[in-house]
């Protein structure tokens, strides 16, 4: 059974209503917690581009990542959990991993599984959760990965927004 169902998340997943690239964080982490991600991706075999800028570079160690200078360009990770969902990381700092989706890419069941099992997949390697917020509005997130559940949930209320 998925974790979530389309028809009662396709509201919060619609492109059209704001943002189209919402933000995932995971809190108070490590360099360590960004190394055990950019394992999971190597061990999942989710096929993935690391660039410094415009240019594509071998995949290194989370350590060297975080440590360059601070002049320098921020490097991204684009992951394909499948061919037409991408996760771009951004490599800010130690203390929060965080990437963003497109929701373009997330319309329906199939894709909402696909997302929900990368988040619930992060989460679990972690033992963190992993909220979703909308893009740029970091007051609420409106699903994530909850480790008491072990599951994808819905976070948002109409409280929230």
């Amino acid at each position: 059974m998925p974790d979530l169902l389309w028809d009662d998340v396709a509201w919060l997943l619609d492109p059209s209503g704001g943002g189209t690239l919402p933000d995932v964080y995971v809190p108070d982490t490590t360099a360590a917690d960004w190394q055990a991600v950019l394992d999971l991706v190597v061990e999942q075999g989710w096929p993935y581009e690391y660039a410094e800028g415009s240019t594509v570079r071998p995949l290194p160690t989370a350590g060297t990542v975080l440590a360059r200078p601070a002049d320098a360009e921020c490097p991204s990770l684009r992951v394909w959990p499948v061919a037409e969902v991408c996760a771009i990381f951004r490599f800010l700092a130690d203390e929060q991993i965080d990437f963003d989706v497109s929701l373009w890419e997330l319309q329906g069941q199939e894709r909402l599984d696909v997302l929900c099992g990368f988040l619930a997949a992060i989460g679990r390697r972690l033992g963190k959760p992993v909220p979703m917020y909308f893009e740029g509005d970091t007051r609420a997130p409106f699903l994530g990965f909850d480790v008491e559940a072990d599951r994808v949930l819905v976070l948002w209320t109409a409280a929230d927004g």
